[in-house]
């Protein structure tokens, strides 16, 4: 990996570990599962959650990589060239992750022109679905929204850009400009958000602990599964970064930099966002339960009636926010795509410039074909099967793979030479023994819920992506690697 580049300093990796961590679900997640599951009572699960699974994989993940210096698939074959059959499934379950994550920030990139005009008109919701995400109408499949087209193929420009270049120049440097503007924006928008009449009722709303919840073991999943997908872990994003290290200078250090810097974003970030709510349930009468929701249905219904009630200074947010929801979720973005390009490149003797204009063509038709008539009901089916059915398992089988076959011990002393916190037996026992069984847990409890509440055509999307998954992966284990990459 190292024909690449390097990060070009230790704070340009933290820069783009938080890139990582920070994204789309960071902003409309996070306050809706705060809300949802307990109020401030779920505060317990989400903090036992990150010391116990979410700090140590990543310190896991960050010892592997640069202990090794090669792509993921490489790692797992170096462990046992059976084992890279299982990596593939990991990076095209990435791969189908990086297609749908595409076509949100279009969607984002839609609004944020209109932000400017309010073109979304008074029925938000009715504009959302007529010109955005569709509905669950399948008679509607055929029809395709051009403009929304047209974002996917910007969007992935943007990406190609940045991506083709050497990891210091494109990704470390993109890193070192959109964090901290998203951190500025969000602030800007927050600190408003905190002003406005009604604030407080938003707020009481989501901190309001419910006490009873935290004998109620789906609670502690939702957290578990929340550390998961806010941090990235075990989706191989932090593992590839982490091979572009020249030094090991506080390896550990830097996990819980990242995970405290995660963590205040997201939660100053729902504090802001349920003042905006409160603000509209205060303003308009209309009971605050009935205004929140998750996702698509915050940042593009809710959100842009909330902005068009606030006249002159919506004009001035509106634009802020959907620009920051842009650069958040471009440098997720960039994370998801490392891990497919160190992999295939692997394979091929392709220049990473190559590479990458091919994959972003490929990726980019790919995400075309989600712009159709029922664009928003398919992105959740797809990202619903590839989060609770392939990424959960495939962390489990890491702990595994990197704990048992490798042996987590021997990564120990990499971590500890140069970092402030030490590590040790408690943590080897945590990925071998601790985390397999939860996530095993979350895991079967998951696919239940997905194969006994889905649909006929929900089950045959999720069956198609099996095959699909199952026969990339197939295809490339038994591709023989090239000896070399070229850089030019």
């Amino acid at each position: 990996m190292e024909e690449y580049g390097q990060w070009d300093s230790t704070l340009t990796f933290i820069f783009a570990m938080i890139g990582v961590a920070i994204g789309l679900g960071n902003i409309w997640r996070f306050s809706y599962i705060v809300y949802s599951n307990g109020g401030g009572a779920f505060f317990i699960p989400y903090f036992f959650a990150i010391a116990i699974m979410g700090i140590p994989f990543l310190i896991l993940e960050y010892g592997i990589g640069f202990s090794f210096k090669r792509s993921f698939t490489e790692i797992f074959k170096s462990i046992n060239p059976k084992f890279e059959y299982i990596s593939w499934i990991l990076i095209f379950s990435i791969s189908i992750v990086l297609i749908y994550y595409m076509v949100i920030i279009s969607w984002d990139l839609f609004y944020l022109v209109k932000s400017f005009s309010f073109g979304w008109g008074s029925d938000t919701a009715a504009y959302f679905v007529h010109n955005v995400g569709g509905s669950e109408n399948l008679s509607k499949i055929g029809n395709f929204f051009i403009p929304v087209g047209i974002g996917v193929i910007v969007s992935w420009f943007i990406l190609w850009f940045i991506s083709h270049r050497s990891i210091d120049k494109g990704i470390g440097l993109a890193s070192k400009i959109l964090i901290p503007a998203v951190f500025i924006i969000m602030a800007i928008i927050v600190i408003y958000a905190l002003t406005l009449p009604g604030a407080s009722i938003g707020i009481d709303a989501l901190i309001n602990p419910n006490w009873n919840l935290l004998s109620d073991i789906n609670l502690w999943i939702v957290a578990f599964s929340q550390i998961i997908f806010s941090l990235g872990i075990g989706e191989a994003l932090a593992l590839t970064y982490a091979t572009y290290l020249s030094d090991n200078k506080g390896l550990t250090d830097n996990v819980f930099f990242v995970v405290a810097s995660n963590s205040s974003f997201e939660i100053f970030t729902a504090f802001g966002v349920f003042s905006i709510l409160g603000y509209m349930s205060a303003t308009s009468g209309t009971p605050l339960a009935q205004l929140v929701s998750e996702g698509t249905g915050l940042i593009f219904v809710v959100f842009p009636k909330i902005f068009s009630l606030m006249g002159v200074v919506g004009r001035i947010l509106a634009p802020l926010f959907f620009l920051a929801v842009l650069f958040a979720g471009i440098s997720s973005a960039f994370a998801f795509f490392e891990p497919i390009i160190g992999s295939i490149s692997a394979k091929s003797n392709m220049s990473r410039k190559k590479l990458v204009t091919i994959l972003s063509i490929i990726g980019c038709l790919c995400s075309l074909a989600f712009t159709c008539g029922i664009s928003s009901y398919l992105v959740g089916i797809v990202d619903g099967f590839v989060n609770k059915f392939g990424i959960l398992l495939l962390i489990a089988i890491q702990c595994v793979v990197f704990g048992w076959y490798y042996g987590a011990e021997k990564i120990v002393p990499v971590l500890n030479e140069k970092s402030r916190v030490k590590i040790g037996t408690i943590w080897t026992a945590i990925i071998k023994y601790i985390l397999p069984i939860f996530l095993i847990i979350i895991w079967v409890i998951g696919i239940f819920d997905l194969f006994t509440n889905v649909s006929q055509f929900e089950l045959m999307v999720d069956i198609g992506l099996i095959v699909i998954v199952l026969a990339l992966s197939t295809i490339f284990y038994k591709l023989k690697s090239k000896e070399s990459i070229v850089t030019s």
